[in-house]
């Protein structure tokens, strides 16, 4: 039985969408909060009568989302993340040491209930792994030592306080302006630095005229594709009467990934004032950033900027609503993020119609990335031609670049689309041993070897040529101690273990994939096996409702076909 309290928190959230049903993800971790991090089926059943859906809808999305925890955790629920920046970086010493210590195994609680381990995908904490997860507060560059200090505080019912010193630098001046001051959270430094200038003149210009202005400065979305944004917006139809809604996607669970927390969790005004602008632009009756729901400290930073930028008259009461999601990698996709925003299980949509024509609530909408909309206020005060002169011809403006794994100062850097990759290392302190390999756009991109990624130039267009992608920007390195194989293997765990299961090539092609690795890597494999791997992912390639397909066969293949002696060294018969 919910408490009263618990039921006037889940009213208070619901009034804030146009659809109650919005409301199911955040009331259903609402109701597990008030019930020791546990969400019954008597809960479950319990926010359904109170959000208006069937219990099976509701069951159907509490069994669907990572976050929902459908059986007991201890008081501590330590997560450690290890996926493939995080394993570079030492991941796989502090889980054994957390197994050894606590004896227990990932998904185990110990027998006083204090502490519940689980091995976890991607934190967004690629730059400041080893990162372990200990209910809602993260504890980044782990040690061994330091995690064997954190279960002794701990045990003592001290929760000690979190470390997120990270290594970052600008060369640009403009996305990470304010990445060293944390004053500028507030507004009064925010706009001390000239902040939500860029909101003023918009507002002084007409929807058509923010539109021609993004046009011509080419902003090419940062999410992921390139796509550029003003083109998108564009597409919005012309003759509807009804709303018209705006996504911030700021979900950022690609592995390698981490730009997008730096802008909301250091310059939050940034993005709302991008928003804002964005809002004019398309004419947005309302507007709703999606945060992965482990970043709670940085949407309740969020929600602090967007409630100061109201009480300033800068925006209105509502205009903007702060959305966390609830463990999905798959939300990162735009149809399946709207899904998941309207109280759905994330799955994506077919396309067409696309979110343009017929999104959120079936109403036209446009979704763009943080980093995308935190562009914006520099185009409007400095003007199209200027933002063009960063960068190279076609890929115009800043961008960050997330570099992990075997460096010496992982971390967020901004350049120039266009940057050489060398220069970009060598602002992370060079890398750590001898270039074997490098994963320039987020795990989802093909592997390059240290030849092919020598004299290569970091914008969309260049890596296209290079036989990958940009990006995210997420740049995994990895030095001439990694073996290629486990890279894979883990490559293709993580997507086996995200996919919606919608789409057979999909879910029944990663998992037959994850099983040859497992075969080769432990010894029982046959040749023909690597070459099943390479014609399933040929298979997979282009078939899938979304990119999840591409974003595991593209990446694996590439890692078979350019180190293939490696996989053959396996094999033993």
């Amino acid at each position: 039985m919910l408490k009263e309290q618990c039921i006037r928190e889940i009213e208070a959230v619901a009034g804030r969408y146009p659809s109650r049903q919005s409301a199911l993800l955040p009331a259903l971790d609402i109701a597990q909060r008030a019930n020791g991090n546990v969400l019954s089926h008597d809960d479950i059943a319990a926010v359904a009568s109170i959000i208006g859906v069937s219990v099976s809808k509701a069951y159907g999305v509490a069994t669907y989302y990572t976050l929902y925890n459908k059986g007991n955790v201890g008081k501590y629920h330590i997560q450690v993340d290890t996926n493939i920046p995080a394993t570079l970086m030492g991941a796989g010493a502090v889980l054994a040491h957390l197994e050894k210590k606590l004896r227990i195994r990932p998904g185990e609680t110990t027998p006083d209930g204090m502490f519940t381990l689980t091995e976890v995908e991607d934190l967004g904490s690629c730059g400041t792994c080893p990162v372990i997860q200990v209910n809602d507060t993260y504890y980044e560059n782990m040690t061994v030592e330091k995690a064997d200090a954190l279960i002794e505080s701990l045990k003592k019912g001290v929760t000690p306080p979190s470390d997120a010193e990270s290594y970052f630098g600008t060369d640009c001046g403009i996305l990470l302006k304010n990445r060293a001051d944390t004053t500028c959270r507030a507004l009064a430094a925010y706009r001390a630095k000239g902040g939500y200038e860029g909101l003023k003149k918009a507002a002084a210009m007409q929807p058509a005229e923010i539109l021609d202005l993004v046009k011509r400065a080419i902003v090419r979305g940062r999410g992921g594709a390139g796509f550029p944004a003003g083109m998108k917006w564009g597409f919005l139809p012309q003759n509807w009467s009804g709303p018209v809604y705006l996504i911030c996607n700021a979900d950022e669970g690609e592995p390698g990934t981490f730009k997008d927390r730096q802008i909301m969790e250091y310059d939050p005004h940034l993005l709302v004032e991008g928003i804002a602008i964005a809002a004019r632009a398309i004419r947005a009756t309302k507007s709703f950033i999606y945060i992965r729901g482990e970043f709670r400290w940085i949407s309740e930073i969020l929600e602090a900027a967007i409630k100061e930028t109201c009480g300033a008259g800068l925006i209105g009461e509502g205009d903007i609503v702060v959305h966390r999601g609830q463990g999905s990698y798959e939300c990162g996709e735009e149809t399946a993020l709207i899904e998941s925003l309207e109280g759905k299980r994330g799955c994506p949509r077919i396309k067409p119609p696309f979110p343009a024509s017929k999104g959120l609530y079936g109403c036209p909408t446009i979704v763009n990335n943080v980093e995308t909309l935190a562009c914006l206020p520099y185009v409007l005060v400095n003007g199209a031609d200027e933002f063009k002169k960063i960068g190279v011809t076609g890929n115009a403006g800043p961008k960050l670049f997330g570099v992990s794994g075997h460096v010496n100062r992982p971390g967020m850097y901004e350049f120039p689309l266009g940057t050489p990759l060398k220069k970009i290392l060598e602002a992370a302190g060079g890398v750590k041993g001898k270039l074997k390999a490098v994963i320039v756009g987020g795990l989802s991109t093909p592997i390059l070897t240290a030849d092919e990624a020598q004299n290569l130039n970091m914008d969309y267009d260049a890596c296209l040529k290079a036989g990958t992608m940009l990006g995210s920007g997420g740049i995994i390195v990895m030095n001439d101690t990694v073996s290629i194989p486990p890279i894979a293997l883990r490559t293709i765990k993580f997507y086996a273990h995200e996919s919606c299961g919608q789409c057979t090539p999909c879910r029944e092609g990663s998992v037959a994939i994850e099983s040859l690795l497992e075969k080769i890597i432990h010894g029982y494999g046959v040749r023909d096996d690597i070459d099943t791997v390479v014609r399933l992912c040929d298979t997979i390639i282009g078939t899938t409702l979304c990119p999840t397909g591409d974003a595991f066969a593209m990446p694996v293949r590439a890692m078979v076909r350019k180190f293939r002696e490696e996989f053959e060294a396996l094999i033993r018969n």
